[in-house]
């Protein structure tokens, strides 16, 4: 049988580290996961799914990520239930993390948050965390004002041009 899960998002707070009354590091957080569609108002929804780490995992992750940071997500999926102060049992669905990877550097991370609360990012550019400085003849590379180069990706799909596709070259 299989259980696995793989899952890319962002902690929607900065982890805490807890121990168990035997010693044991544990940490539990949110993950936000974009869903794959729009609504009829072309807002992308998100699910918020609960990630456990234990031990050495748990006291680098809550260490080393912090709210907002890419991260993805290799563990297993458990469901456990427990009694809660007013006697009702209460079922807990969550994601065991084995092991997790940073899908975007710090800088980038701290660009995206910036970005996100003030809606300024574009589809048009993006930032490299190099800082090659452009010939004179290339005129794609712009040096924007914290140093960093810019380029202009061409879309293929802005419906400015066309692109011609045979029935041979289609896998169907």
């Amino acid at each position: 049988m299989i259980n696995r899960v793989i899952l890319t998002g962002r902690p929607t707070k900065k982890p805490v580290l807890r121990h168990t009354s035997s010693g044991i590091s544990v940490t539990q957080c949110n993950l936000a996961v974009d869903r794959q569609y729009t609504n009829s108002n072309g807002e992308r929804g998100a699910d918020f799914i609960s990630l456990v780490l234990w031990r050495k995992n748990a006291e680098n992750f809550e260490k080393f990520v912090d709210k907002g940071q890419l991260i993805g997500i290799d563990g297993r999926l458990q469901s456990r239930s427990y009694e809660n102060k007013d006697g009702q049992k209460v079922y807990v669905t969550e994601v065991v993390v084995d092991h997790f990877s940073f899908l975007e550097s710090k800088q980038n991370s701290k660009n995206h948050s910036s970005d996100q609360s003030s809606n300024s990012q574009t589809n048009d550019s993006y930032n490299t965390s190099n800082n090659n400085s452009a010939t004179s003849g290339d005129k794609q590379n712009n040096t924007n004002s914290t140093g960093n180069s810019s380029k202009t990706v061409d879309d293929p799909f802005n419906g400015t041009g066309s692109i011609d596709i045979s029935d041979d070259d289609l896998p169907f």
